[in-house]
């Protein structure tokens, strides 16, 4: 797969038809998620499936969304975090990643929604009693074709030196060294990932034969959402350029550099 078509295909659908994915398709993509709950194997989410998405939009109108603008679509996909933890949220929100993958095979598209400011009342309507909590649930349908001669403006991005270090945070790493190992490419593309309110708040360090994510504080927090659809793509497009392997998180402590706090998410060998 070309890594500029995986990245197309990752565009958030914001309009949806008013029409019903098919219970068979809806099925299918439902039994996909139950497989990545398996893979990944550690039961710290699971996908949950709100198919009424009138009443999804009415009840949270106003009060979640994307970018503070609920999205109405047919359907929604929950994702349950069932224990509290920076782990559990990373990787729910890769195991959504590689979901929308699957879902964007049936020609349907997906938004990102987060309803973490919702009041406890009005999730309690939305899918009752759980065992853990959703702050994220995902838009799924089909999507209102675009006119193909309007050209959407291009989001700013940070450059591969804004991103991309080596050895410790801060750190340039020339442009000749990434050429050499052929991971210019990937830095390239890795800086279109999608990121909430397009932040791009992770940051990579080139250690020996290893890559280091991290993770920046904003706004006095950190986004493990973001980590997780960092990973993702990530290891999808270091495959497409043949490159294979997985990350392994990690657990080492903050660490603050010219007045920014960075969390340690994980490595991937190379």
């Amino acid at each position: 797969m070309l890594m500029s078509n995986f990245l197309r295909d990752r565009k958030s659908t914001r309009e949806y038809k008013d029409k019903d994915v098919s219970k068979e398709t809806l099925e299918k993509i439902m039994e996909y998620g139950e497989d990545i709950e398996k893979e990944i194997g550690d039961k710290s989410f699971k996908f949950l499936l709100l198919k009424n998405g009138d009443k999804v939009y009415e009840l949270l109108k106003g009060k979640g969304g994307y970018a503070g603008v609920m999205i109405k679509s047919p359907h929604y996909i929950g994702l349950e975090i069932l224990n509290d933890s920076r782990d559990a949220i990373i990787k729910g929100s890769y195991a959504m990643e590689k979901l929308i993958t699957k879902v964007t095979e049936y020609g349907l598209g997906t938004c990102w929604i987060s309803i973490e400011s919702v009041d406890e009342e009005t999730k309690k309507e939305l899918y009752g009693n759980l065992e853990g909590n959703i702050d994220y649930i995902l838009a799924i349908g089909n999507p209102v074709p675009k006119n193909p001669f309007i050209q959407e403006p291009d989001s700013c991005r940070l450059s591969i030196e804004d991103i991309v270090f080596k050895g410790e945070i801060g750190k340039n790493i020339a442009a000749d060294e990434l050429e050499s190992r052929g991971l210019s490419d990937l830095f390239y593309y890795t800086r279109f990932a999608p990121s909430s309110y397009n932040n791009q708040p992770w940051r990579f360090i080139l250690k020996d034969n290893k890559i280091v994510l991290i993770l920046m504080k904003d706004e006095d927090k950190f986004s493990f959402i973001d980590a997780g659809i960092i990973m993702y793509y990530f290891e999808n497009m270091a495959s497409a350029i043949g490159i294979t392997g997985k990350w392994q998180l990690l657990n080492d402590k903050d660490v603050e550099v010219n007045g920014i706090t960075y969390n340690y998410i994980g490595e991937f060998n190379i």
